[in-house]
């Protein structure tokens, strides 16, 4: 509705009395946009509908809808029913149109810079910091190699990283179980004991 009420300002001719759009054609877009099923995405207000709500007259109605597709904001589709009858006459009948709203590209430009971004409501950015909290604290238990895949995804990225960390990761264990080992006794009196820091170290590098 924003965009719709500014392209009607701007692109207004110079000396006229209203926009390319029309005050009326405002009205019938304002009141379209309350009527969507946003469940569903069903919008089929009847004419007479359309009509009644607004005060308005068939033929103001009608140029109103025609100004809004002409200019982008409004689709719709023709759409019939059958009539039951089984002899001479028509099959079907033309029954409430569905329509579309749409946001046109040249209207959606002049918004731009004209409005700041609306704060988060409080119940929003605490939910957002709370699901962040919540997956900082998981990637902290996962394993390094499903780690680097969950930041960098299944990428030839992804997969060097998880490599070089399953990688890391067995060393450590290995070292861990040599060290476990040398507690038996000879920890203190190995000649191995600088050797392996030493080769677990250039595996690493």
């Amino acid at each position: 509705m924003a965009a719709a009420r500014r392209y009607d300002v701007t692109m207004r001719q110079r000396g006229a009395r209203n926009g390319p759009l029309g005050h009326v054609a405002i009205e019938v877009l304002q009141l379209l946009a309350n009527l969507v099923d946003f469940k569903t995405g069903r919008l089929e207000p009847s004419l007479n509908f359309i009509m009644q709500k607004l005060h308005r007259s068939k033929d103001a109605v009608h140029r109103a809808l025609k100004a809004l597709r002409a200019h982008g904001f409004l689709g719709w589709l023709r759409r019939y029913v059958p009539t039951g009858s089984e002899g001479k006459g028509p099959k079907v009948q033309q029954t409430s149109n569905a329509y579309c709203l749409c946001l046109p590209e040249r209207a959606r430009r002049l918004l731009e810079g004209w409005a700041a971004a609306s704060p988060l409501p409080d119940d929003v950015a605490h939910a957002r910091a709370a699901k962040a909290a919540e997956i900082a604290a998981y990637a902290k238990t996962m394993p390094l190699d499903e780690w680097a895949l969950s930041m960098l995804g299944d990428t030839s990225e992804g997969r060097a990283f998880a490599k070089l960390a399953k990688a890391m990761t067995a060393d450590k264990k290995r070292e861990s179980a040599r060290q476990a080992e040398f507690h038996t006794g000879y920890l203190s009196k190995s000649p191995f004991k600088k050797a392996d820091i030493e080769r677990a170290f250039l595996s690493l590098a």
